[in-house]
């Protein structure tokens, strides 16, 4: 059979994706060992499911490189809020996802005429138990340092709900990676911190109102951009005085978004609002074990976004010199 599938993105996080009406119809894990194999078309983080919804417009599955499922992708959601919006003819929607059904809105371009989305981050909870984590018989992890992780770097735990370690540092662990690689392999493998791995992601305070992420993310590795992990980062940020304004632009390795973070009393309403680019169309054969590409066919929108990151170089550059 052939199918078709776009290759998309959201900040650089690279996804396939593909409508089906059957949830079961591949064997998800195997068909995205072969797409997001690096010699592969340059690979991708996951792939993007859009399947029939009974709460929603479409439901949204997200399939790791390594053939884990997450409970929810920021970026991915834009990519898929694009899809379906388009498809439907209308600019709000609401997809279902593991843990909550989430409104999606055509937004005006951040850069140029880049094709923007914002979407819902929900549920957000500070509960160890949430992510789950475990350390010292703490409840939370709020602005800590810890030991066996850093002896200056201050952390917070969170979940999004996908879960998050996110530690605020200095330029020095933004231009040299290797105590971020060292930390999020080790809490991504056997550790008796969080059995299940953790997204880790360092931030770096710009200026009262920007921030740069870099993440290493359970399931792919240091990726150009997380979702989840640059809405948490910017709550972080928020709640810890780091920056001021209600609206933060976050900079990553991939591009920019923005991230508007609201509290009442004990309840927070995040919102992720940036690119949703498709870059190409594909069309795949399978037979059996056997894929092969039959069709490829690019759009130009990945070069407006290459001047993005051009724009986003000279923003950062003035902080890493």
């Amino acid at each position: 059979m052939d199918i078709t599938l776009l290759k998309v993105h959201g900040s650089g996080n690279t996804f396939y994706l593909y409508e089906t009406g059957d949830e079961n119809e591949f064997d998800w894990p195997t068909l995205v060992s072969w797409l997001c194999h690096k010699e592969n078309e340059d690979g991708a983080d996951g792939l993007l499911i859009v399947c029939p919804s009974r709460v929603a417009d479409a439901k949204m599955r997200v399939i790791n490189a390594d053939g884990s499922e997450a409970s929810m992708c920021g970026n991915g959601l834009r990519c898929v809020a694009r899809y379906v919006c388009e498809k439907l003819g209308v600019d709000e929607a609401v997809i279902e996802t593991m843990k909550a059904n989430l409104r999606v809105k055509k937004e005006q371009p951040l850069f140029k005429q880049l094709p923007t989305y914002s979407v819902e981050i929900s549920p957000v909870s500070f509960a160890l138990s949430s992510l789950p984590m475990w350390y010292k018989d703490q409840d939370v992890i709020m602005n800590e340092v810890i030991e066996e992780f850093s002896p200056t770097i201050q952390f917070t735990a969170v979940s999004v709900p996908n879960p998050h370690v996110i530690g605020i540092v200095g330029d020095y662990y933004i231009k040299h990676k290797s105590h971020h690689f060292l930390l999020a392999q080790y809490l991504n493998s056997e550790n008796e911190f969080c059995y299940d791995g953790v997204n880790v992601s360092y931030v770096y305070p710009m200026t009262s109102d920007s921030i740069f992420v870099r993440t290493y993310e359970r399931g792919v590795g240091f990726t150009n951009a997380c979702g989840t992990a640059m809405t948490a980062s910017a709550l972080v940020a928020k709640l810890h005085g780091i920056v001021e304004s209600t609206s933060v632009t976050v900079y990553n390795p991939g591009g920019f978004v923005k991230c508007i973070v609201q509290q009442e009393n004990e309840r927070y309403q995040l919102l992720l609002i940036g690119n949703a680019t498709v870059q190409s169309i594909y069309k795949l054969e399978i037979l059996g074990n056997n894929l092969k590409w039959l069709q490829t066919q690019s759009t130009n929108e990945q070069v407006e976004y290459e001047e993005c990151i051009q724009f986003v170089e000279k923003q950062t550059k003035p902080f890493f010199n």
